[in-house]
């Protein structure tokens, strides 16, 4: 065996290891949000979906994953991929027509000067994304109206329901999140995030790996004191610290007992009274909460990687 063999001999079994882990990503990105759009009923036979992209890595993803799943689902359904091109300095107008007829994908740019209205309305210094959000959801439910879309997908992950519900827990006293699927005001859009049990570390490996061309925006992505920024922080943070925290969090919010909550309007209260028939799961109203101890394995594996 020669030198030069010697030396490239140890390189073969990293590339094989990181090929066979970024199976097991695509696998866990296609089999998540399978389960989203199965547990939520998010896409349905002759469905036309519209995938919202930004140019951010999460709608990249969300594209990506469900022309995956569109391939082999055993329903027929139509993507076409709208992007809002919303006049921001400097956006880079030609990246997502180009990457998108390279993806053969159908698509959609809708030019609208929000970024002026934005400027204009907001003082200095002030956070953007109320505003921009509103005005950009307005438009795209126009845009799916014209498109005859029966769906509009957004990119919104697993990590931004949880930073949702506790922005709205800190700042706004309400216990509410980003739902996996809702119903527009006016009742006239069928909104879906198939991300919804994705975490994001997963879309940052994916994107990485897809090599998307990442289009940043300058109308947000400059606040770094943002709420959602600060929360973002705390939950990386906790997951630092207690390794399968955030999963247990996001798992608590398909699981609700509003009979142990306060909320008048969602139990009867007023009317509780005693049955006389005995409580399937038993009177737990005295009982400690029962929370299972981390098992020590799992926190010595996540230690030794």
């Amino acid at each position: 065996m020669t030198a030069a063999a010697v030396q490239e001999e140890p390189k073969r079994p990293d590339g094989l290891k990181i090929e066979r882990e970024t199976h097991k990503l695509e696998k866990r990105l296609c089999r998540e949000v399978g389960r989203a759009i199965v547990d939520y009923n998010m896409i349905e036979e002759g469905d036309k979906v519209m995938v919202c992209v930004s140019g951010g890595k999460d709608s990249y993803g969300l594209l990506d994953i469900l022309l995956k799943l569109q391939a082999r689902a055993p329903i027929r359904f139509e993507l076409i991929a709208v992007n809002l091109d919303q006049k921001q300095p400097g956006f880079p107008e030609d990246v997502l027509p180009g990457y998108l007829t390279a993806l053969g994908v159908p698509f959609h740019i809708e030019e609208q000067d929000t970024y002026s209205i934005v400027k204009r309305v907001i003082p200095e210094g002030k956070t953007t994304c109320g505003l921009c959000s509103r005005l950009r959801r307005g438009i795209l439910y126009r845009v799916a109206d014209e498109l005859g879309a029966t769906k509009v997908a957004l990119g919104h992950h697993r990590d931004d329901i949880l930073q949702t519900f506790f922005l709205n827990m800190f700042f706004a006293g309400k216990l509410k999140s980003m739902p996996a699927k809702l119903a527009s005001d006016d009742g006239r859009h069928v909104v879906i995030r198939p991300l919804a049990y994705v975490a994001e570390t997963d879309l940052v490996r994916w994107a990485r790996h897809r090599d998307f061309p990442i289009i940043p925006c300058t109308l947000c992505g400059s606040q770094e004191n943002l709420q959602r920024k600060q929360v973002a922080e705390m939950l990386r943070e906790w997951e630092r610290k207690h390794p399968g925290r955030v999963e247990n969090m996001f798992n608590a919010l398909k699981h609700v007992a509003p009979s142990h909550l306060l909320d008048t309007e969602l139990f009867d209260f007023k009317n509780l009274a005693a049955t006389g028939v005995p409580d399937e799961d038993g009177d737990t109203a005295f009982d400690p909460p029962a929370f299972p101890s981390a098992p020590v394995s799992a926190l010595q594996i996540v230690r030794l990687d």
